[in-house]
C-alpha cells in the first residue's frame, strides 16, 4: 500500500548539509507509519553531535537543529538533538526517540547508531504505556476537530495504541500500523488506509463511523492500560550508566 517511493540519495544530500556530525538521520511520520500518501513530506529525525567547546564553553551549541523546505522536489521536515539531549529523552517515557532510533527506515547511520540500538533495549520500561496513552489522547482531540472527521488522524490514533499494546506485550517498538495489525486483526485499519491514500475524497468518516470509531477508541485505551498492568517490563530505565560513557566517550574521541 505505499503509495511513494524513497528516494534515499535526495535525501542524503540534505542529511550531508547538516552542520554537525550525525550519529544517526532516520525517517519517521507517515512512511515509518505504513501509509504515507503521494505527498507526504519526509520526516528526518536523528541525533547530532556539537563541538566539544560548544558543549563546555560560555555560548552553549544548538540542542536541536530544525530545518524544512523544498528540497530536490521533496518537501521534508528534518529535527535532530544533541547526543546529550537525545539520550536524556531516552531514558525518559519517551516511545517517540525510541521509534526514531529503531526506525527501519536509514539515511544515515554510524557504528554508535547501533551501540545505540543495542542499548534502547534496557530503556524500555512499563511505563512508556504512559507516553502512549497520552499521545493517543492528544491525537484523539485532533480527530475531533475536523467537520467532518477526517481518516488521517484516526489512523494516527491507531497507531499509536497498538504501537502502545505491542511494546507493552513484547517489549519491542514497532511503530508500523500495517505491521502492527498483523497481531491485532482489527478488520476496518485497512480499508481506512486505503481511503487515506485515495485522498481528500474518501479521506472522510460520516457520523456512523464515528460513533464506531469513539467505541473502538475507548475498548483499545482499556487494552493498553491491561497490557500495561500485566506488562513484565521493568519499571525505571537501566541503560543510564552505558549511555554516560557513550556520550563522553563521543564528546572526547570523535573526531570532527
Amino acid at each position: 500500500m505505499n503509495a511513494q517511493t524513497i528516494d534515499y540519495s535526495k535525501l542524503q544530500r540534505q542529511v550531508d548539509a547538516h552542520p554537525y556530525p550525525l550519529l544517526f538521520a532516520t525517517i519517521s511520520g507517515a512512511h515509518l507509519y505504513g501509509f504515507p500518501s503521494a505527498d507526504s513530506d519526509f520526516d528526518l529525525r536523528g541525533v547530532h553531535l556539537l563541538p566539544l567547546e560548544q558543549v563546555v564553553g560560555l555560548d552553549p551549541g544548538e540542542e536541536t537543529v530544525e530545518k524544512e523546505g523544498i528540497h530536490d522536489g521533496l518537501e521534508m521536515d528534518l529535527v535532530t538533538h544533541d547526543a546529550k539531549k537525545f539520550f536524556t529523552l531516552m531514558l525518559r517515557k519517551n516511545g517517540y526517540v525510541l521509534e526514531q532510533l529503531l526506525s527501519p527506515l536509514v539515511v544515515h547511520t554510524t557504528p554508535e547508531h547501533e551501540e545505540l540500538k543495542s542499548i534502547a533495549q534496557d530503556c524500555i520500561t512499563r511505563f512508556h504505556g504512559h507516553h502512549y496513552l497520552g499521545f493517543a489522547a492528544t491525537q484523539w482531540k485532533l480527530f475531533g476537530k475536523d467537520d467532518p472527521p477526517k481518516v488521517k488522524p484516526l489512523l494516527y490514533v491507531y497507531r499509536v495504541l497498538l504501537t502502545g499494546i505491542h511494546l507493552m506485550r513484547t517489549g519491542q517498538v514497532e511503530a508500523n500500523l500495517l505491521t502492527l495489525n498483523q497481531a491485532a486483526k482489527l478488520p476496518y485499519i485497512d480499508e481506512l488506509v486505503e481511503r487515506k491514500l485515495a485522498g481528500a475524497e474518501k479521506g472522510t468518516l460520516d457520523t456512523a463511523d464515528l460513533t464506531f470509531h469513539e467505541r473502538e477508541y475507548v475498548r483499545l485505551i482499556g487494552e493498553l492500560e491491561s497490557a500495561m498492568e500485566k506488562s513484565t517490563l521493568p519499571e525505571q530505565a537501566t541503560g543510564k550508566a552505558v549511555l554516560n560513557d557513550l556520550l563522553v566517550r563521543l564528546r572526547t574521541e570523535r573526531k570532527e
